[in-house]
């Protein structure tokens, strides 16, 4: 007599399984314990084995339909049994039998991609779900995706050197950044003061990274761990302070080093800045005027970025992100009144030194700022 094979409740929340794959064609001999189609239910996978010996008399459930748990699926018996709907009807011709993956088919038919046009790279034929994702439209082909690599054009020089230094820098660097908002409020107002004089004087203007510059260059000599370099174990302090200042190139990026910026006053020191700028934009930097800086500053306040990550300058120990200026309310000689709050960004190697006094160097960053008449003597 024939043996029923039902869908399993494979959890207590089971409603339906779906048969992903027959193994087995009617009229095929199966062993006990031999699998004999492979069933889901959501997350659930599991292969049905058979709980006789005999031939698959019947299939009563395609693949992927879904069905009850408890429905029958199919029948097990002797070879030549006939189960009572073989004996009222002729059996339909067997179809052809597609080989799938559960998660292929689902994809597949959430795609309305026809499995029968799909060639299976897997075992024995079978679609894979990377068969069915390389159908999906407007997806390239491997021929088409290799090719437009081939088309596209090689990085320039600069990028591919960009590239490197920063991969080396977080590589062989324990990075760290932390954050701080200065009040310059009072700078600001200097700030408008001086550029009358300056600009008359010396055809310039005072920028906000001129005065971040010289306030770093300032706690750079106050804190010298924040001026220095870690390589093969060893710890070196530099007793001058070579700034480099980062320019965005359309290219890329620059960092010219204005050596000996701690003998610089601050007009001088503006000047510079602007000069090394233009020389970098133009593309006229020598190969002496972007190396061996000691520390590194960079404005990012022009594109409306606050806060930032800078990523080092290797081998130095630091770098300062300045980012944009905005507006908030502060306290001034007691009242309440607009002030203007300027973001700031320091990213330290911690194998250098430790979060602490990388914070007293923020800080004092912080105070040269909020108290602007003392970076003018």
């Amino acid at each position: 007599m024939a043996v029923e094979v039902v869908m399993p409740k494979l959890g207590m929340s089971m409603k339906e399984g779906t048969v992903s794959v027959w193994n087995k064609k009617v009229g095929e001999a199966v062993e006990k314990g031999e699998s004999i189609a492979s069933i889901n239910s959501e997350k659930i996978e599991m292969e049905i084995e058979s709980p006789a010996n005999g031939t698959v008399l019947d299939i009563k459930v395609s693949e992927g339909e879904g069905v009850p748990p408890g429905t029958v699926i199919c029948q097990i018996g002797n070879e030549n049994e006939q189960t009572p709907e073989s004996q009222t009807k002729q059996p339909d011709s067997p179809k052809e039998r597609i080989k799938i993956s559960p998660a292929a088919r689902k994809i597949a038919q959430s795609a309305n991609i026809d499995i029968k046009m799909l060639k299976g790279t897997g075992p024995g034929g079978r679609i894979t779900k990377a068969d069915v994702l390389q159908a999906l439209p407007g997806r390239p082909n491997k021929q088409a995706a290799k090719a437009e690599a081939e088309e596209r054009p090689p990085a320039s020089p600069m990028r591919k050197t960009i590239a490197a230094r920063m991969t080396e820098s977080l590589q062989n660097s324990a990075q760290l950044t932390i954050t701080m908002k200065a009040d310059i409020t009072k700078l600001t107002a200097l700030q408008k003061q001086l550029n009358e004089t300056a600009q008359s004087r010396y055809d310039t203007k005072l920028t906000i990274t001129d005065f971040a510059a010289r306030a770093a260059v300032f706690s750079l000599l106050d804190h010298p761990a924040m001026n220095s370099v870690y390589q093969d174990g060893r710890l070196a302090t530099f007793e001058h302070v070579h700034l480099g200042v980062a320019a965005a190139l359309d290219e890329g990026l620059a960092v010219p080093v204005i050596r000996h910026a701690e003998r610089l006053p601050l007009i001088e020191l503006a000047k510079k800045i602007k000069w090394y700028a233009k020389k970098a934009r133009e593309g006229r930097l020598l190969h002496d005027e972007i190396e061996g800086s000691t520390f590194t500053i960079t404005n990012l306040g022009a594109y409306g970025v606050e806060h930032f990550t800078p990523i080092l300058n290797p081998p130095e120990t630091g770098i300062l992100g300045v980012g944009q200026m905005y507006s908030a309310p502060v306290y001034q000689d007691g009242e309440l009144t607009k002030g203007a709050i300027l973001p700031l960004s320091l990213t330290f190697d911690h194998r250098a030194l430790d979060g602490a006094p990388a914070a007293a160097f923020l800080s004092d960053v912080k105070n040269y700022l909020e108290d602007p008449a003392s970076i003018l003597l």
